[in-house]
């Protein structure tokens, strides 16, 4: 009898799937109002930290420096960065030390994680585990990557390491402070 039940619930379960479809939804943030890079949000994501390991900066980005990171950040992060680098009177802490990593030398390499591990092939934002290294350090911090058009970009690095240098959980929140 009961065999007879799971039997029959089965079929019920196939039947319905079968007159039904699901057809994904491709969303994003909204528009983007800047070039691309081409790949996934964990190729993005190493592609600017190779970029960054290559071209580093200590606090914000000058106008040069900020424009070559300009195709891999969200445009709310970028314009965030502009205004914060307009500003005349910039805290210490924002000319000293790496915004984007919890160390304030800033990595000397840095492998992200693959983002294959995540299920939902549908999502809009996507935090990435990143393990940084200088010297004989190593910490992990996150990237956050999310789709604006058709490009990922980053919105957002939040500091993960026990001894980070900012006050801040992310740099979101750190340039929010500053504000």
């Amino acid at each position: 009898m009961r065999i007879r039940n799971l039997a029959l619930l089965a079929s019920v379960a196939t039947l319905l799937s079968a007159c039904t479809t699901v057809e994904p939804v491709i969303s994003d943030n909204g528009p983007r109002s800047a070039p691309c890079v081409a790949g996934g949000p964990d190729s993005v994501a190493q592609q600017f930290y190779d970029l960054r390991i290559s071209q580093p900066s200590q606090g914000i980005p000058d106008t040069a420096l900020l424009a070559k990171y300009r195709p891999y950040l969200s445009d709310h992060l970028y314009q965030t960065l502009q205004q914060a680098a307009s500003q005349a009177s910039q805290p210490a802490a924002w000319r000293q030390g790496d915004l984007f990593s919890s160390l304030a030398q800033g990595p000397a390499s840095a492998s992200v994680d693959s983002a294959s591990t995540i299920p939902d092939r549908d999502a809009r934002n996507i935090p990435l585990r990143v393990t940084l290294a200088r010297g004989d350090k190593q910490w992990r911090d996150e990237i956050l990557m999310i789709r604006e058009g058709q490009c990922w970009v980053v919105q957002d690095v939040r500091y993960m390491a026990p001894d980070s240098h900012l006050n801040g959980g992310s740099l979101s929140q750190l340039l929010e402070q500053k504000k």
